[in-house]
């Protein structure tokens, strides 16, 4: 699960709202910003997307809050390890349908000889190179993933969604989004653990 940092205001603010999923739609809450292609500014763009999705209304501690950001942690670690061009950043988009059913994530760099091959079945998995097990977990996490060239210069943008996430955060985690103050899982379960210390003393 992911930790929720103890000061999130620490880190750098988000910067310009990035299009929506679908053109026809309203905007729905986006967050977007370059990194620098390192490894430090990939846990960087992970942290910020982890406090961006908490503060959407998609907890800490549920499964599609952490699926999301394994998403981002593997798509960023492609743009470092696989997309990076010296002097370079990448750029990642974070981005929410109105309804929060869904989230988009788009992580572009500047490489434009290396694309992304798509992974392996599961069943075949065991053949898969290790430069290909990080889009094979995207493809296990997200609903869809693909890539297409970077329009406004040399690069590509690989990009993944995560649907159903109203559903799962109330089927796994016993969580509704649609009401504004409640408990989280481990919240509620903390109170318990501090009310049968209480009455056992």
């Amino acid at each position: 699960m992911t930790a929720k940092p103890i000061n999130p205001t620490d880190t750098t603010q988000p910067a310009t709202p990035c299009t929506p999923l679908k053109t026809s739609s309203p905007p729905g809450p986006a967050f977007e910003m370059r990194f620098t292609s390192t490894p430090r500014g990939a846990r960087l763009a992970r942290r910020l997307v982890a406090v961006r999705l908490d503060a959407w209304g998609i907890p800490y501690g549920t499964y599609p809050h952490d699926a999301i950001v394994l998403i981002v942690a593997e798509l960023t670690a492609n743009a470092v390890s696989h997309g990076h061009v010296p002097g370079r950043d990448f750029h990642l988009r974070l981005h929410a349908t109105p309804d929060g059913r869904a989230v988009r994530v788009e992580v572009t760099d500047t490489r434009t000889e290396r694309h992304p091959r798509r992974p392996a079945l599961p069943e075949s998995a065991a053949g898969v190179e290790e430069t290909g097990r990080g889009l094979l977990l995207v493809s296990q996490l997200a609903t869809r993933w693909d890539w297409h060239p970077r329009p406004d210069g040399p690069g590509k943008t690989v990009w993944a969604e995560y649907e159903q996430v109203r559903t799962a955060l109330r089927e796994g985690n016993g969580y509704d989004p649609d009401l504004r103050e409640q408990a989280t899982p481990a919240a509620e379960s903390a109170r318990r653990i501090g009310e049968a210390r209480r009455q056992g003393n």
